[in-house]
């Protein structure tokens, strides 16, 4: 319940920002064209708060936070008084309205920049993106690993951490191939060395983003922190639990068989649901042996499988690899910016990529998707946060200038309809427009949902 309510009022004061951000372009642009705004509303439905401004605007908090709204002085809408006509959004020229329409997406893209530039200003911990090994048969099973390497580029796009390669490895779905430039971590540290670049064939790459990682199904091998036979935590109730397991204890074996290492004892739990096993484990130099009985669960793949409830203990990595992404007052301006331009072109290819099928409408997601992240983020720190703001801004602004009717890239579909031939695109078309247009989003929407509830 607790995680609930912390992802939907996250949800709800992310969703408040986003749209406070588009309806406030709209707003202001149509304020310096002279257009007359009635209401400025964040929500829909009943208010729960209001005020009327000097300016005549009446500004408004509405129950339902999933959108927002700029009514605007309009004779297509209401009778507007002939003093007032000059005021109305109609009357004004076809490049006031352009403006007017587009300050709402383009709103989205600055709020994107000012969240990352804070996000820089305060700092990002991060990691630097060095492997260690490549998987056989993969992609990227053409680069020999004798040393950790780091990596410095994805098809000469620069990054400096996972969460970067991660970004530029998924704008390459479905492409034929894509390159990496490597060098040894020892000649970054300062030590002989040089730097490669690989070209990887990727007409093969398919993967599933909601459940695989795009590093790993590529078949990049990242360096981990060692994961030692020490239990870090148990989680009550499970089947360690149940079993007298502690937190302290070290693994020994199971079955009589020495521990083969994490990945050998993951394996052994998952391959061994409801059958007793017999844990040999240490615990103030004693070795003791405890039954566990693995309880049926599922894995991150949705398959089932035999659950212990251990957490172990990991060695930390060097201070050498970890950075901060901080930079000064100018600098974090213009790193937003190029941030905010790639999250914009990859956002923009995941779309493209959408039609062609590279990419499945299993992939969309809904309200409840972007809860769980808002919620996600929020738990890790307000930097996550900001990141998060950010992306979500980004694809707002995309989607709302995607040539639907029903969104503002449809309104300025028709008005440069309107340039080109010199005259309004006829009432008729638009309505059979907006109707083609709500159908179409009202699909996505309908799909996006679906896979929400999907993945709940």
């Amino acid at each position: 319940m607790y995680d609930i309510l912390w992802n939907a009022a996250s949800f709800i004061v992310a969703l408040g920002l986003l749209i406070t951000a588009h309806e406030y372009g709209h707003f202001y642009i149509a304020r310096r064209c002279g257009v007359k705004v009635e209401r400025f509303s964040i929500g829909f439905g009943k208010p729960i708060w209001r005020r009327v401004g000097q300016d005549g605007t009446e500004y408004v908090i509405a129950m339902i936070p999933l959108g927002g709204y700029v009514k605007m002085l309009d004779e297509r809408v209401d009778d507007v008084p002939a003093t007032l006509q000059s005021q109305a959004f109609n009357r004004k020229n076809v490049w006031q309205r352009i403006a007017i329409v587009a300050a709402g997406p383009v709103a989205n893209f600055i709020f994107a920049v000012f969240a990352l530039y804070i996000m820089y200003l305060i700092g990002v911990p991060s990691l630097k993106p060095v492997i260690n090994a490549t998987h056989q048969n993969s992609s990227a099973s053409v680069i020999t690993v004798t040393e950790p390497m780091q990596i410095l580029a994805v098809s000469g796009q620069k990054v400096r951490n996972w969460e970067e390669v991660n970004l530029a490895l998924v704008g390459h779905i479905g492409d034929d191939s894509l390159s990496l430039t490597l060098a040894p971590l020892a000649r970054l540290e300062g030590q002989s060395g040089g730097e490669r670049t690989y070209t990887l064939d990727t007409r093969n790459w398919k993967f599933d983003p909601e459940k695989e990682s795009a590093i790993s199904t590529l078949g990049l091998g990242m360096l981990r922190p060692q994961v030692l036979p020490l239990v870090a935590a148990v989680t009550p109730g499970s089947a360690a639990d149940e079993a007298g397991i502690k937190a302290g204890d070290e693994i020994v074996g199971i079955n009589g068989v020495s521990y083969g290492g994490w990945e050998w004892f993951v394996a052994t739990i998952q391959t061994s649901a409801n059958k007793p096993l017999q844990v040999t484990i240490k615990r103030g130099g004693e070795q003791k042996q405890l039954t566990a009985t693995p309880k049926l669960g599922k894995d991150a793949q949705g398959k089932d499988v035999g659950l212990i409830g251990i957490t172990p203990q990991a060695s930390e990595l060097p201070e050498s690899m970890r950075i901060q992404l901080k930079y000064g007052v100018l600098d974090s301006l213009a790193v937003a910016a190029d941030k905010t331009w790639q999250l914009t072109v990859v956002s923009v290819k995941m779309i493209g990529k959408l039609f062609t099928g590279d990419v499945s409408v299993k992939n969309l997601s809904g309200p409840i998707s972007i809860a769980q992240g808002a919620g996600n983020s929020a738990n890790y720190g307000l930097v996550y946060f900001l990141g998060f703001l950010a992306l979500i801004s980004v694809n707002l602004g995309i989607i709302n200038l995607l040539p639907l009717p029903v969104l503002d890239g449809g309104h300025l579909l028709y008005y440069f309809v309107e340039v080109i031939t010199g005259k309004p695109v006829p009432e008729k078309v638009q309505e059979i427009g907006f109707r083609f247009g709500a159908a179409l989003l009202l699909m996505l929407m309908s799909i996006a949902l679906f896979n929400d509830f999907a993945r709940l």
